[in-house]
């Protein structure tokens, strides 16, 4: 019997994540939100490419809840976008309550489904998530690591003109300015990129990829990143549902593991069918280990903001 996701948010993210998840023939999909007819038809659209893309799933476009019933994985997408200039620290009280809503329904009805937001302030999202669901923290999860390290992993591959598979590169912290590459852990092929790259333009990119939603959102003007959003999320979908034991950077609800306590921060955890199966602990410098604490203490003024 095949896996069902609800997506919550018939945006560009919502929208192009549930394309990715029938097209990978991953689970059956229910797009919901509060606009009638947009879920609908964006749900009648992808269902119709079925014939010519050779996938056999469900897809349903709702703004009933009752449609998400049994689900067994839910992605928090919905909220309002960043515009330019704006900080995702503005969007905290909006998307709050937004968050909140969609939540309490979303669980109601799939009360034993994994969680993965996406929303943003991402750390500050998940966490109202983790505190409205009343699910166990391995079934809640934040999206922004994956997504950090593959802007970091892309600039690092155009910098060296070599291929984006043979970077690996890990962003922790939280998901915004005070965002943590991790350079004791980039490597090239395996060869260290301090052999590879002075420091100096190592800092660019690491500046680069901390204003990475940025950029996109000053180019775009209208809207934010969804193509590489939901490419991150199809990823923790997959790993999860087919058990891979994945380890990815996430952002996980810590009690202890960096010396941070109760709250979501993005670390290296692994994913498998019953979500975050395991927090991955990595020795980083000191002055790493510096940073992600100032990111830590960044997220909680946000989370102590709306009270979660």
């Amino acid at each position: 019997m095949r896996k069902k996701v609800t997506v919550i948010g018939a945006g560009n993210v919502g929208a192009t994540l549930a394309h990715r998840i029938v097209d990978k023939q991953l689970a059956d999909v229910v797009l919901i939100d509060i606009l009638e007819g947009v879920p609908q038809g964006k749900g009648l659209d992808l269902l119709q490419a079925g014939p010519i893309e050779g996938y056999d799933v469900k897809i349903k476009g709702t703004n009933d809840y009752k449609d998400t019933a049994n689900s067994d994985l839910v992605v928090m997408t919905a909220g309002f976008p960043r515009k330019p200039g704006m900080s995702r620290d503005d969007l905290l009280k909006a998307n709050f309550e937004v968050v909140k809503s969609a939540v309490e329904q979303a669980a109601k009805y799939s009360p034993d489904a994994i969680l993965i937001v996406v929303t943003n302030p991402l750390d500050a999202m998940v966490q109202t998530a983790y505190r409205v669901s009343g699910f166990p923290k391995n079934r809640v999860i934040g999206m922004a690591g994956i997504l950090d390290s593959a802007r970091y992993r892309t600039f690092i591959a155009e910098a060296l003109n070599v291929s984006v598979q043979d970077v690996h590169g890990l962003v922790l912290g939280g998901h915004g300015d005070t965002m943590v590459p991790v350079p004791s852990y980039t490597t090239v092929a395996g060869v260290p990129i301090s052999q590879l790259m002075p420091k100096e333009q190592l800092d660019k990119i690491i500046d680069r990829t901390r204003k990475g939603g940025g950029e996109i959102v000053a180019l775009l003007k209208t809207g934010s990143a969804y193509y590489a959003p939901s490419a991150a999320v199809v990823q923790m979908i997959d790993a999860i549902f087919i058990d891979r034991k994945k380890i990815l950077p996430c952002a996980a609800y810590l009690e202890g593991e960096y010396g941070i306590k109760g709250l979501f921060v993005g670390v290296p955890v692994k994913l498998g069918a019953r979500g975050i199966e395991e927090i991955i602990q990595i020795k980083l410098t000191p002055e790493e280990q510096a940073a992600l604490a100032k990111s830590a203490a960044a997220v909680k003024e946000l989370v102590d903001i709306i009270g979660v």
